[in-house]
């Protein structure tokens, strides 16, 4: 009797370590289904760049308007964006070799970094000579500087979920930091996607 009481105790001390083992051996899909969300993502922007392109070459603006724009203010914010990118992946640094205080210190940067740029996107938007139903030119570059726009407040919104959840006690830690690493793959998302606008609007 002893001996099947010691049989049966040490079928059910295997048994979850088993059922563990077997639940950790499936794939993590989370980073493929993100990556598939920004390939799709990405074919947006590429149908906004394309209208956009269109549209400023078949709808010309009346005598004596002119598509040119200011570059200072925008080359501020891509200095700022490309800045906060760095920002980012030194949080995941420091987050991945334990150090959660200094990860949060430049989380907490570059969340600044993301809010002036939108600010500096608001005060351009101020002093543009276009409105957003002069003509279609003008709709496309409000719809497709409003989409970034967007993306940028939904990052910093990010930023900060992971900042809390990268507190003493949180989610995130150096053993677990996967909610980090997607929003740091999603801001370089959106930083890439900038310089590609930045190019197309201000640049050609």
């Amino acid at each position: 009797m002893d001996t099947r009481l010691s049989q049966t105790t040490s079928a059910s001390v295997v048994l979850p370590a088993s059922e563990d083992e077997s639940h950790g051996s499936h794939a993590d899909h989370r980073l493929f289904g993100l990556a598939t969300f920004l390939v799709a993502d990405g074919m947006t922007f590429a149908g906004f760049f394309a209208a956009y392109l269109t549209f400023k070459a078949v709808n010309p603006l009346p005598e004596g308007s002119s598509y040119e724009l200011e570059l200072l203010l925008p080359s501020i914010n891509t200095v700022l964006l490309l800045v906060s990118s760095f920002t980012f992946h030194r949080a995941g640094v420091a987050c991945r070799s334990g150090q959660m205080t200094r990860s949060q210190a430049w989380l907490l940067v570059t969340t600044a970094l993301g809010a002036a740029f939108l600010a500096g996107q608001m005060v351009e938007y101020f002093s543009l000579p276009f409105g957003l139903r002069d003509n279609l030119f003008a709709s496309t570059f409000y719809a497709l500087t409003g989409f970034h726009g967007l993306h940028v407040t939904l990052g910093v919104i990010c930023i900060l979920v992971v900042y809390w959840q990268a507190r003493p006690g949180g989610r995130i830690n150096a053993a677990s930091h996967f909610g980090l690493e997607a929003a740091e793959l999603y801001w370089h998302f959106v930083d890439g996607i900038w310089v590609v606008l930045y190019g197309i609007l201000y640049l050609l």
